[in-house]
């Protein structure tokens, strides 16, 4: 099939194939409901009068007509390391950490060792550095730094990174750019860091400095950026932009498309679906938000005819005259690297009171595309596993367990079409001391486009930390609903426009945000338990009718397609 040409007869009969093949998970599913239960009258349309159709299959054939462009489901059959391949590469071998000095029975410290060999990796223009079966001793962090390098256990039950200090003692603390006696180490940094060399050393010198930087790809003040074309007018959906001039563009080249916001904040708007509700709310008082725009998205050119240049993924969003829509380039992004097969286990310390966190962190990716994570552990954490200004990155076979972690993922500044699935939170192996704070799968910071799939979650919630995330999936999951979300008022809506919760079994009967339809703008919630609201509880962000919808209530397990992510990525072509 052409790229971004899918019809709706390929769509919706390929989805009841991929339900009927997805894997079981072992799942528990809430009490059945007959075909088509929860549907408003009209919502078959196009389907044959008295047909039975499996839970949800008329919002899909809904979403089949228009997949890039439907108003409350995103499309996100790209997201994830180089489209969300379902083989992740496996660069040849070019070291092994032993060569270096490590020792595989925790009697020294191998940090040194780890890091050389990654670093010649790097310089012999990448590959993968091999780390045998045993117990190795960190006192530093493991940086990975240069592109197409991969670090590789022998698998997360036979090779473990024992790490013995936190960032804070690394590195120093790390306060919030915006004021308060915050740690940034809450949600910043990991004990296993993969970002670019020259952005990551930018990043070290600030925090030793004390001067709290922006995180993402245009550097420390959000100014290191170039103007590589102007960009016409462009709709969400569309695979290709016509430029002003493609001279300095190339096929394979990653590019950000930057949007500006206007004084009307016509841009949050359009984040949050646009009409009345998002007009009326008040947008200027919300200045932890406004600094998260321009809206920066990595994207790479597949091709360029003349100066009409297509893109790998359809634009997230319309690209207006009065945001200043161009192609820019920011830091030179580590791609192609990745870290499998190991188990990195922190002190079993005690958890530390909210927001005031040491740095026992576990995997991030900062500044990085097409980079993964696979068969990974991580242990007795403050925070797990980071996905900072991250785009187009995989977590697959991931875990977090141990003492219990303040953000077991997180997902924040601009983190766009990232994938996290196969994924497992653990239950707290001791109780929670007080002051703590649990959240789970976190989202925030107008990051968009990111999936979380078929995920097991004994502790957690699906967590916005506010800064009006928007079109984010979760799907086939099982989730013990019993964390809290957070967010500074400043950081506006906990949600911008089409969330889709798809497929999701709540074991302990909690709606809070998990059943999103009287909170979240354009949202879909579909197949979803019976829940009630109880803890905490939230109210809408934007007044009058929200345009949400909710089908298939009470019935997870039956709703069709089984997996969101899957059936999408299924017709990506």
């Amino acid at each position: 099939m052409a790229h971004g040409r899918l019809s709706r007869r390929q769509f919706v009969g390929g989805a009841v194939a991929v339900a009927g093949a997805a894997a079981t998970t072992g799942f528990t599913t809430g009490p059945g409901a007959g075909p088509g239960a929860g549907f408003p009258a009209g919502s078959g349309a196009g389907i044959p009068a008295g047909s039975a159709l499996p839970a949800g299959s008329a919002l899909w054939e809904e979403y089949a007509a228009a997949p890039y462009t439907h108003p409350q489901i995103p499309y996100v059959g790209s997201a994830g390391a180089h489209q969300g391949a379902a083989r992740l590469p496996r660069p040849p071998v070019v070291a092994n950490v032993l060569t270096y000095g490590a020792t595989p029975d925790g009697s020294t410290d191998s940090t040194p060792a780890v890091n050389r060999a990654l670093a010649e990796a790097g310089e012999r223009g990448g590959g993968t550095v091999l780390v045998p079966p045993g117990t190795y001793r960190i006192d530093g962090y493991v940086h990975i730094g240069d592109s197409g390098v991969v670090l590789r256990g022998a698998g997360s039950g036979r090779t473990t990174l024992r790490a013995t200090r936190s960032l804070t003692e690394l590195l120093g603390p790390y306060g919030s750019r915006y004021g308060g006696d915050k740690s940034a180490w809450s949600w910043a940094g990991g004990l296993i860091w993969l970002s670019p060399r020259a952005r990551h050393a930018s990043l070290v010198a600030a925090i030793r400095e004390r001067s709290w930087p922006f995180e993402g790809w245009t550097g420390n003040r959000r100014d290191e950026w170039r103007t590589l074309t102007t960009v016409r007018p462009a709709r969400r959906g569309d695979h290709a932009v016509t430029v002003a001039d493609a001279s300095g563009l190339g096929r394979g080249q990653l590019v950000i498309l930057r949007l500006a916001d206007d004084a009307g904040h016509t841009l949050l708007e359009h984040m949050a679906g646009g009409g009345p509700g998002p007009e009326a709310y008040g947008w200027d008082d919300k200045t932890k938000l406004t600094s998260y725009v321009p809206y920066e998205w990595p994207v790479r050119i597949t091709r360029i005819e003349g100066r009409r240049v297509h893109l790998e993924r359809p634009l997230p969003l319309d690209a207006r005259p009065e945001w200043d829509p161009r192609l820019v380039s920011g830091t030179a992004p580590l791609t192609g690297s990745g870290v499998s097969g190991l188990t990195l286990e922190a002190p079993l310390v005690e958890q530390s009171p909210h927001l005031l966190d040491r740095g026992y962190n576990g995997v991030t990716f900062q500044c990085a595309y097409d980079c993964w994570a696979e068969d990974v552990v991580v242990r007795h954490v403050d925070n797990g596993f980071g996905l900072v200004a991250a785009s187009a990155c995989t977590l697959r076979r991931t875990r977090v367990e141990g003492r219990g972690a303040h953000h077991p993922y997180f997902c924040r500044e601009g983190a766009h079409d990232n994938l996290v699935e196969d994924f497992h939170i653990a239950a707290r192996s001791v109780p929670a001391p007080p002051g703590t704070q649990l959240h789970g799968i976190n989202v925030e910071g107008l990051s968009s486009h990111n999936v979380w799939s078929r995920g097991v979650m004994e502790a957690g919630t699906f967590d916005t930390h506010r800064g009006m995330p928007f079109a984010n999936v979760r799907t086939e999951i099982t989730v013990e609903n019993n964390g809290r979300h957070g967010g500074d008022a400043s950081a506006g809506p906990l949600y911008g426009a089409r969330f889709a919760h798809w497929n999701v079994t709540v074991t302990n009967g909690r709606a809070g945000l998990v059943r999103i339809d009287a909170i979240a703008p354009y949202s879909a919630t579909v197949g979803i338990s019976e829940v009630r609201e109880f803890d905490q509880t939230d109210v809408p962000d934007f007044p009058g009718d929200l345009h949400a919808r909710l089908e298939a209530y009470g019935a997870p397990g039956t709703v069709r397609p089984r997996n969101l992510h899957a059936a999408q990525r299924a017709f990506r072509r």
